[in-house]
């Protein structure tokens, strides 16, 4: 039986980066990977082989914001292990149904410019709009590369420049009620606020719901954001897919002396008579033992309805289960994926096309009651496939080693339910999807697709298309959550996944939780990853742990007002 420090179970992207951070710390980590290669979500594939081989696709992840607002690239050396950040620009472009198009680039000023052939007043407010979110985004960073409970990392975290943005926004009694409202509106009602013409609120609506609800659901204002990152700090792609960030992980973990070992599907937690957690059992009855602690990249729901043991759960966690059951809400909201290999680039001729239109991601949102549909329809198990709003992404144009020379490769998320009304206990999982079902919607979708870009059907050599069932399966989340839990309001920071695990702990000593389903949520940021470290290296080492943060606290505010003297 081998014997490690710390045992994680999954090596997704927030496994490896709290395995990066346990590692250069002195402990030995061992990550136990259900899959046949590392990654989760965040994996680059040459899904087609024998179709259209030499085409590499992302088979989930693909645009990263979130890991620009914190220090994970740097701090665990990723360049140094081969990662490049190829930044957009432009960022988004959305061209509509009658005739017009936004297109934004990675400067405001150049949006706007944009936006003024449609109305000088959105213009106008796109400027104040952008600038209102770009101040509150670096007011609550902070508070995404900390643990929500710490009140101390938090404010370890706030430089000169955060404070200042924070008194800005806040400013007096009035303003920052104001504040509060506009976080618990909806972005269909924030966006009327601000803008008067569908070609802005069309594509922002359809961003905004990127966190998993549609524009007119309250509490979902802070989706607004999504578009803010875009210009500050900016959406990138590693070179080569967003595997080269995973590629960049496991070399800096395995150069750390970090274990990584594939398909290995932990089925259950070895728990004491004392309530630690002492290792894990695989579906294969291996056991590998933990000195120090076990964490879990999986959502805090499978932990513990299905890797706990009953027993165990009753007397060290009691009503804990029923409480992640019945407390946690998912939308019934999942992912088709379709994934084509082209001979050429789509090009939207009707639109003025310019190759560099298609750098960042282009969105199907003709109006927002368009996205409205395609996100209430799913919670109510029907799809939304009538009049697709569609996100899409053409990777090899700005980086054409995903594909054999002049080829593409072609990217599409489209909303639809994971379990299908009136089709429950039939299909993949009972959901309803079905090979032929699935198919049918992809080539509705790409009918849709097709009447902006006509070149469209001729160029697909080959394509892949995945269900939310299938998606589920392959990266192995709950009920085709890829957030494992959604991101609304009251399921964010210290309500995340449950206001006694918000810190990334549990009532089993020992165990720990990362990943999506912990603060601060899903998409590629590392922070959970790197959060979790932070708390399991507090508990372990709370002195030194906390004489360290220190210091790096006083040398950051040094470096802070020094920089401000010059």
């Amino acid at each position: 039986m081998q014997t490690f420090d710390v045992i994680l179970i999954g090596a997704g992207h927030n496994g490896l980066v709290c395995a990066g951070y346990l590692l250069k710390a002195g402990y030995s980590v061992l990550l136990l990977e259900r899959r046949s290669i590392p990654g989760g979500a965040a994996t680059t594939e040459e899904a087609l082989p024998e179709e259209a081989p030499g085409f590499r696709f992302n088979l989930c992840a693909i645009d990263h914001e979130f890991i620009h607002l914190g220090p994970v690239v740097d701090e665990l050396e990723l360049e140094k292990y081969g990662l490049e950040y190829l930044f957009c620009d432009p960022i988004t472009y959305c061209p509509q149904a009658d005739g017009r198009a936004f297109l934004a680039h990675r400067s405001v000023d150049k949006t706007c410019a944009e936006i003024a052939r449609y109305s000088e007043r959105d213009a106008a407010q796109y400027k104040e709009y952008m600038a209102f979110w770009d101040k509150l985004t670096q007011a609550i960073t902070p508070i995404f590369n900390a643990p929500p409970k710490s009140i101390v990392d938090i404010l370890g975290n706030y430089g000169l420049h955060n404070i200042k943005d924070l008194l800005s926004i806040l400013g007096g009694v009035d303003k920052t009620l104001d504040l509060v409202r506009t976080m618990l509106n909806s972005p269909e009602n924030v966006l009327n606020e601000w803008f008067d013409t569908e070609v802005v609120k069309a594509p922002l609506a359809r961003l905004s719901s990127e966190l998993g609800g549609p524009p007119s659901e309250k509490t979902l204002a802070v989706g607004s954001m999504m578009m803010g990152l875009r210009h500050n700090p900016g959406v990138a792609r590693p070179r080569g897919g967003t595997g080269a960030l995973v590629s960049a992980l496991v070399r800096m973990v395995e150069d750390h002396g970090g274990t990584i070992l594939c398909d290995q599907s932990v089925e259950r937690l070895l728990i004491n008579a004392e309530g630690r957690v002492e290792g894990v059992r695989t579906a294969d009855g291996q056991e590998y033992r933990a000195t120090k602690g076990v964490i879990s990249n999986i959502d805090a729901q499978r932990v513990f309805q299905d890797l706990v043991p009953a027993a165990d759960a009753q007397s060290f966690a009691p009503g804990l289960g029923e409480r992640l059951e019945r407390r946690i809400v998912n939308n019934n909201e999942g992912i088709l994926k379709i994934d084509c290999a082209l001979s050429e680039m789509p090009r939207f001729e009707a639109y003025n096309h310019q190759d560099d239109y298609l750098i960042g991601s282009v969105l199907i949102a003709d109006t927002v009651a368009q996205v409205e549909t395609a996100h209430t329809m799913p919670m109510q198990g029907l799809i939304p496939d009538h009049d697709p709003s569609l996100y899409v992404v053409v990777p090899t144009v700005m980086d054409p080693s995903m594909a054999p020379p002049g080829q593409h490769t072609l990217w599409i998320e489209f909303f639809a339910p994971y379990q299908v009304k009136d089709a429950e206990g039939t299909g993949l999982l009972g959901t309803g999807w079905t090979d032929e079902l699935k198919n049918k919607v992809a080539d509705r979708v790409i009918d849709k697709l097709a009447d902006y870009t006509p070149n469209l059907k001729q160029s697909i050599i080959a394509r892949r298309v995945e269900s939310p069932a299938e998606l589920t399966q392959r990266i192995g989340v709950r009920k085709g959550n890829h957030y494992h839990i959604d991101m609304t309001l009251d399921q964010m920071v210290f309500f995340r996944p449950l206001p006694e695990l918000a810190n990334y702990q549990t009532p089993i000593e020992g165990l720990f939780l990362t990943g999506a389903g912990t603060h601060p949520g899903g998409s590629i940021s590392g922070m959970p990853g790197r959060n979790c470290a932070r708390v399991f290296l507090s508990v372990q080492e709370p002195l030194a742990y906390n004489l360290k943060e220190a210091g790096n606290w006083l040398k950051d505010r040094f470096m802070s007002v020094a920089s401000l003297g010059r």
